[in-house]
């Protein structure tokens, strides 16, 4: 499969590296350009494009870019085949995006980056913590092998999008349309938790769509003030321990 990955961040880096040791071709962009890639690259089969080339002949598209900066996809996505799935990775965190009205009005944040990028997106990766998706990935089966949820409207791209899940390590759990994507949104009980697939089923019926929010930034300022330790064991029970 061809699979396009927009941004080279944490998460970008990473499922790059993942799907491509899977056996998957791997274009990896970013906005910095082809030089800044090649650390990442190095001694493996990712291929480092340019950005006005990575969606090129894509079966899969994913954006692992902030979430503010969607707007600037759409001319990238708009050169992709009509036919290619593509994936949202992104999370809206104000302090970092600025106020966007419409998500602060309740506007569920992957609808909003859909309706930026002018196609249909499938939100997966956004639950899970960068070094959780380093270091806890899983074969299938394994016991308590950690699942991520994933939301969209067409279940032949969900159903792609899930193997892909899986190759990088995880379980998933389909959590509904787009419109329910906000059961997985920062501040909520399923993101960044660590929770196998019958805990992630009970999660997500226990988001509240006004609490989270204020969950979300309750985190942030606990982070913020130095109070949780940068290690993901510390970072998932913070979430855990303030989402709830």
């Amino acid at each position: 499969m061809n699979i396009a990955i927009i941004g080279s961040g944490n998460i970008g880096a990473e499922l790059a590296r993942k799907l491509s040791a899977a056996g998957h071709t791997v274009r990896l962009a970013n906005s910095r350009g082809v030089e800044s890639l090649k650390d990442i690259t190095e001694d493996t089969t990712i291929l480092a494009v340019a950005k006005e080339d990575v969606t090129r002949d894509a079966n899969v598209i994913i954006l692992s870019i902030p979430f503010a900066r969607n707007p600037e996809a759409a001319a990238l996505v708009a050169q992709a085949p009509v036919g290619a799935i593509l994936v949202d990775t992104s999370n809206y965190y104000p302090s970092r995006d600025g106020r966007i009205s419409e998500v602060e009005n309740g506007k569920p944040e992957t609808v909003w980056a859909s309706e930026q990028v002018g196609r249909p997106l499938v939100k997966a990766w956004n639950a899970i913590l960068s070094q959780t998706l380093v270091e806890a990935g899983a074969a299938p089966g394994t016991p308590n092998r950690i699942a991520i949820p994933i939301a969209g409207d067409d279940l032949t791209a969900k159903r792609v999008v899930a193997d892909l899940v899986s190759a990088t390590g995880f379980d998933t759990v389909d959590a509904g349309s787009l419109e329910e994507s906000w059961r997985f949104q920062p501040g909520s009980p399923a993101y960044c938790t660590e929770l196998t697939v019958e805990e992630l089923e009970v999660a997500l019926q226990k988001a509240n769509k006004e609490r989270s929010p204020l969950n979300r930034d309750a985190i942030m300022e606990t982070i913020s003030a130095g109070k949780v330790p940068m290690t993901r064991a510390a970072m998932a029970a913070n979430n855990r321990q303030l989402s709830n």
